[in-house]
């Protein structure tokens, strides 16, 4: 009697086989997506701005290994700096293939009258480029640009010289003691990432032409570098990792720094990591912003739903099957955002590289990156289940009469265990994703508490203001009473607007005071006492000569020199480098090679915190001092032994003291501080600084800068504002990335404040018809409401000046390592904007309720 559907006459429908929840919720899902377009924009934009750093990030990766060997210029490169390899050195590198050599340094470029500017300078030899094309304007070969004629070298010069000493193509500089003809202009450079970035505009020119400059002294800062084209039968990771494991056994104190195409620069790498990282994150608070606004429109659902689940209740239905059913509607809304973001994110290196991929410096090799794709879409999955289980878990225990009185007088119980462990295993499962995916857990786990704190601190937030409306005097005039009893009232919408708009203010005013202190830092705050200029490259032998002349020219300064080489160490404590484990924040230390020096008495800018100083007479065995904060993080102690590699010799001393440095004053300071007689008669070279009591002008700079480059050709001259300015450049851009990034979050924040106050849509209804037909004109109804968010948005506001100025204060001061300065100009506009976009979105929500006739509503009141 029960079998009719089942009987084999009957024909199945075409959905029949699918379960019954599905084909249930895909029938429901025929009447469109009406209310859902909040909660799909907020899942799109969360999951497409994950995918999108994720898959751009994947792409950058695999352009620079595809394209591994144009980047280093062969499939090897071994690096030296302040010395060339020796001749065993050299015949063992061209036993193993094809080698060409690099060398780059800084040089003073002077053009006469027209002044003098730092460059980048880098010699090549007759082979260059070995791996790619060298791009000018006008266009030739390597051979006829780098020719010496007429007298003068040729060289390819960056148009930022040309410029700044307005130059054009034909004109003669002078570098060191070689005439330098600017045949060129640098349009692309094949290897150009392999070299870092500079301080300075680039100029290539022979080697040939270096060796007539002069600036090759004994300790001159050049850094030689040998790149190595193998076989074929050698070209394999394998082969590439079995030649460097031969070279540091054959050569153990070369101190060579070695890359090979598969790695070929791996400091490039790991900064993609890094900025990937913090975009996923930004990313991931999109994500969590948005999930407010899904937990508003599934509130919304389920009060739109209030006759469905009522007559379904009513029918015998469980309430567990109610709940799986538009849980089943919910997800699969999500998918469809879910996709849209995965879409999004795909597509977007694809579209780079199409519109801009021939103007990046950076190789990019567009990819769909499934892995990244497929954290994504996790994301995605787990954001919309933890917003939408305890809306949905609730209407599974209220009875049906319940149902239907829920809009005035609201259960506040909560949901079953069941739900409360989904929630739970959800919310676990999005922590644990955060963290395991992330380039660095301890900032991830920072992340996930800071945003939990948010959560919880702005619910506190809403129930206090809730609570303190509750015990306020009633006002006597109308609208007043009407704005604070909306506060508290059953239904109130105060938890949703605080937490969207607290999120919104927050970000907000962190992102805004981050942005102040660091432009601060890079632009106006120089310490009083910063030097002008840094000189580098000062030979030994003319070191007393140009101190000299400084005084000279610049009698009322401070001056400063002090010697310095270069050096990369080897052990530490007796464990190689490449078994210490560093923090972030330290392991710079342990890449390349550091500058040192040596000295009688402590360095200006440091204090001495543990231990003694060696006597001005010492000679002993080498000793060290070390900055205490790299020492604590390398687990260095007084006693302890480490290696430095200096001119191709391994040379070990004991750490004597640890010292505190104050970085930030921009003055002489290094890590590593050795006793005198460690480098006794080693060759090496000066440098110094120029400090003025009150700073200096441009015209002073000028003048010191030809007058130095004309007397002392050899001395490389860095004006401390034309390098600030470099950095100013790239963290710059950087910032702008980060805003772009940002504003998606931002985004999703104005998205979920319409959300909330679109979830609210039904109760409004109800009170404007109620009061309307009580003799409430619009005026009167529009300033209660006016005025109540306007309440909520400056509780709310001034919330968000403090959560983001104590996260911005930790960001800057804990992860930058930058004095913090409270500059609440800009936040104080940004969160009062956020408060007029809270109360614009607000009014022009009630205007179209207290448009609606009465009449129509009353008879189902």
């Amino acid at each position: 009697m029960h079998g009719t559907l089942t009987t084999p006459q009957r024909r199945k429908a075409p959905s029949s086989s699918l379960p019954l929840l599905l084909r249930l919720a895909l029938r429901e899902l025929r009447g469109g997506l009406k209310g859902f377009g909040i909660f799909l924009a907020c899942i799109a934009l969360g999951v497409a701005a994950i995918a999108s750093v994720s898959s751009l990030s994947r792409s950058l990766t695999e352009g620079i290994s595809r394209e591994g060997r144009r980047i280093l210029g062969g499939d090897m490169a071994f690096s030296l700096i302040q010395r060339e390899a020796s001749g065993p050195e050299r015949a063992f590198l061209d036993s193993k293939g094809q080698v060409n050599v690099i060398a780059s340094m800084r040089a003073m470029a002077v053009a006469g009258e027209k002044g003098s500017g730092l460059v980048e300078m880098k010699a090549v030899d007759a082979g260059y480029p070995t791996v790619g094309t060298l791009e000018t304007d006008p266009q030739a070969s390597p051979a006829d640009l780098f020719a010496e004629r007429n007298g003068a070298f040729g060289a390819v010069v960056d148009p930022a010289l040309l410029a700044r000493l307005d130059l054009r193509v034909g004109d003669r500089v002078t570098v060191g003691s070689a005439n330098v003809e600017l045949r060129a202009r640098l349009v692309k450079e094949p290897d150009q990432i392999a070299d870092g970035i500079g301080f300075g505009p680039r100029l290539l020119i022979s080697q040939e032409a270096l060796k007539a400059t002069g600036l090759i002294q004994p300790g001159s800062l050049v850094r030689w570098t040998y790149r190595l084209t193998v076989p074929q039968a050698s070209n394999t990771e394998e082969g590439l990792t079995q030649i460097e494991a031969e070279t540091n056994r054959v050569l153990p104190e070369a101190g060579w720094r070695i890359r090979n195409r598969l790695n070929a620069d791996p400091r490039f790498a790991k900064n993609i990591e890094r900025f990937t990282q913090f975009l996923t994150l930004v990313g991931l608070t999109a994500l969590l912003v948005g999930g407010v606004g899904v937990a508003n429109a599934v509130r919304g659902f389920v009060d739109r739903k209030r006759a469905s689940i009522a007559t379904l209740k009513s029918l015998g239905a469980p309430g567990g099957q109610v709940v799986m059913l538009y849980l089943t509607q919910v997800m699969l809304i999500a998918a469809l955002g879910i996709v849209i973001g995965l879409a999004i994110g795909a597509a977007l290196p694809f579209i780079i590289t199409a519109l801009f991929g021939h103007l990046l410096p950076i190789p990019i090799e567009p990819v769909i990156a499934l892995p990244e794709l497929g954290i994504a879409l996790l994301y995605g999955v787990l954001t919309a289940l933890v917003f939408a289980i305890a809306p949905l878990g609730r209407a599974h225990d209220v009875p049906v009469s319940g149902l239907f009185r829920d809009q005035i007088d609201p259960e506040r119980r909560w949901p079953r265990k069941r739900y409360l462990a989904a929630l739970g295993v959800s919310v676990i499962a999005l922590v644990a994703l955060a963290v395991v995916a992330a380039y660095d857990r301890r900032i991830a786990l920072m992340f996930v508490a800071a945003a939990a704190g948010s959560f919880l601190l702005l619910r506190i937030v809403a129930l206090g203001l809730m609570a303190l409306a509750r015990r306020l005097p009633r006002p006597r005039r109308t609208a007043p009473r009407l704005a604070l009893a909306n506060i508290h009232r059953p239904g109130a919408l105060t938890p949703s607007l605080v937490l969207s708009l607290g999120l919104g203010i927050t970000l907000l005013v962190t992102l805004s005071l981050i942005d102040t202190n660091l432009t601060r830092q890079l632009t106006q705050s120089l310490p009083q006492r910063a030097p002008s200029f840094f000189f580098l490259d000062i030979p030994n032998q003319q070191a007393d000569a140009f101190e000299g002349f400084l005084k000279q020219q610049a009698g009322d300064a401070q001056i400063e020199r002090v010697p310095m080489m270069r050096g990369r160490l080897v052990t530490l404590g007796g464990r190689p480098v490449s078994e210490v484990k560093a923090p972030e924040d330290i392991s710079w230390v342990l890449e390349g090679d550091r500058g040192i020096t040596y000295s009688r008495t402590p360095p200006e800018g440091s204090n001495l915190v543990q231990g003694a100083w060696w006597p001005e007479d010492y000679r002993g065995k080498p000793l060290v001092s070390f900055d205490r904060k790299i020492a604590e993080g390398l687990g260095l102690k007084i006693g302890d032994e480490i290696t430095v590699n200096v001119l191709g010799r391994n040379i070990t001393a004991t750490i004597a003291n640890l010292r505190e440095v104050e970085w930030r004053s921009l003055g002489i300071n290094f890590v590593m501080v050795f006793s005198p007689n460690t480098f006794a008669g080693a060759p090496h070279t000066h440098l110094a600084t120029v400090t003025f009591p009150n700073g200096s002008d441009a015209t002073t700079d000028a003048k010191i800068l030809r007058s130095s480059a004309q007397a002392f050709p050899m001395v490389t001259s860095v004006r401390v504002k034309d390098a600030l300015e470099a950095v100013n450049d790239v963290v710059s851009q950087l910032v702008m990335a980060i805003r772009g990034a940002s504003s998606i979050a931002l985004i999703a924040s104005i998205l979920v404040l319409a959300g909330a106050l679109a979830a609210g849509h039904r109760a409004r209804l109800y009170d404007a018809v109620v009061l309307k037909t009580l003799g409430a004109t619009r005026a009167r109804l529009l300033s209660a409401y006016a005025l109540e968010y306007g309440l909520l948005g400056l509780a709310t506001a001034v919330f968000g000046l403090l959560a983001g100025g104590i996260a911005s204060y930790f960001i800057v001061t804990r992860l930058m390592n930058l004095s913090f300065s409270l500059d609440l100009s800009g936040a104080l506009v940004a969160s009062a904007l956020a408060v007029l976009v809270t109360v614009a979105l607000g009014l022009m929500g009630t205007w179209r309720i207290l448009s609606q006739k009465p009449a129509q509503y009353l008879r189902n009141l």
